[in-house]
């Protein structure tokens, strides 16, 4: 998935269920520490309840409600936007915590001086998930994206040339944007970030690095 994507479109696609398990993952992850975006995300749902009410139905099977009721039985509680669980209560929202094997200490992070990554277990093609944790100050090296990047701050803030984003907020970046991703002087930043294709290097010596990037 390389083509261009908005923040309403993830929204919509999200209310729709029509992401692939990273960008849900992300969507998840936004939507339980950003009020504003919760907001929005109920406007496009109650969109998605009108169209139902204005399709036409069709025939269901005999069984059918007693197999919905048989799974509302077998699934746990939902802490979604609505459930009862506050992001701010934990470093990590829900939807986040379940992919991870234990607390944010007990990862094995890759540390690159600057920053430390940490990439989460998910196999979907085309598409990388990790967190990164940017140490207070730094900057990550200069960079633009052969597809997308989307990129939820979940502790701190970081600031770049298309503005400055703090926890809940949801960077997007693709090709047309080169930027060089900087935390905030008075606390490391941590993010979550799905990329669906390989960064590519734009400094004077990350040029040279390019060949040795994975993705």
């Amino acid at each position: 998935m390389t083509e261009q994507l908005g923040h309403d479109e993830l929204l919509m696609a999200h209310a729709a269920g029509r992401l692939p398990e990273p960008l849900a993952l992300v969507v998840a992850t936004h939507l339980a520490l950003s009020p504003a975006a919760r907001e929005r995300y109920g406007r496009f749902e109650a969109l998605g309840g009108v169209f139902l009410d204005e399709t036409q139905p069709t025939a269901l099977a005999a069984d059918s409600w007693d197999r919905l009721l048989a799974r509302l039985d077998d699934e746990p509680a939902a802490t979604g936007p609505g459930g009862a669980e506050k992001a701010s209560e934990s470093r990590l929202p829900r939807p986040l915590r379940d992919y991870l094997p234990g607390p944010l200490e007990s990862l094995r992070w890759r540390n690159y001086g600057t920053a430390a990554e940490y990439e989460l277990p998910l196999r979907t093609p085309g598409f990388r998930t990790t967190l990164i944790n940017v140490r207070a100050g730094k900057r990550v090296p200069r960079h633009t994206h052969e597809g997308n990047e989307l990129t939820v701050v979940l502790e701190g803030a970081f600031h770049d040339a298309t503005g400055r984003y703090r926890r809940g907020d949801l960077a997007i970046a693709d090709r047309s944007i080169d930027h060089r991703p900087t935390a905030k002087e008075d606390r490391d930043c941590l993010c979550l970030a799905v990329t669906d294709a390989p960064l590519r290097l734009t400094g004077p010596f990350g040029r040279l690095l390019n060949p040795f990037l994975r993705f």
